[in-house]
């Protein structure tokens, strides 16, 4: 068990040599898109890549996600074929988003022997993540489009 000085000093420094192994602008809340963002999330026992949507309004909330959700045959077959769709993920805080995501586990921030292996699942992965978006990121942001919602 590490103290949290310990645990803060080691993610400080992971997420450096992350950045340093994969120096570039990752998209993450730069979607332009209100309460939609990309993730890299590790512990542990695993690392994630995630699209998190989590608009406060439900109905939008539905919206991206079934638009998303429309377009799953594309990012399974093209993209990332072992993602994983949760319309209604429950986050500790009992908040409930919408999350599509793709994990690697047998790995753990505290074991610096994984970092390699992590580094490059959190490129290849968000880099497949982010290139589906913006092939379809105008039918994603447009509200108008095979919804009932009128922006």
């Amino acid at each position: 068990m590490y103290s949290k000085e310990e645990s803060i000093r080691i993610k400080k420094e992971f997420w450096t040599q992350f950045a340093e192994a994969y120096p570039r602008k990752w998209l993450l809340y730069n979607t332009k898109i209100k309460d939609v963002s990309f993730k890299f999330f590790v512990d542990n026992k695993k690392a994630q890549v995630l699209l998190d949507i989590e608009p406060k309004d439900e109905e939008k909330r539905k919206i991206y996600f079934e638009k998303v959700e429309s377009l799953k045959t594309i990012l399974l077959e093209d993209y990332l074929p072992e993602a994983i769709f949760e319309r209604n993920y429950y986050l500790e805080s009992g908040k409930i988003i919408s999350r599509i995501w793709v994990e690697t586990d047998g790995i753990s921030i505290n074991n610096k022997a994984t970092w390699n292996t992590i580094f490059d699942f959190f490129n290849e992965h968000m880099d497949a993540f982010e290139r589906f978006f913006y092939e379809n990121e105008d039918y994603i942001k447009d509200l108008e489009v095979n919804t009932k919602i009128q922006s």
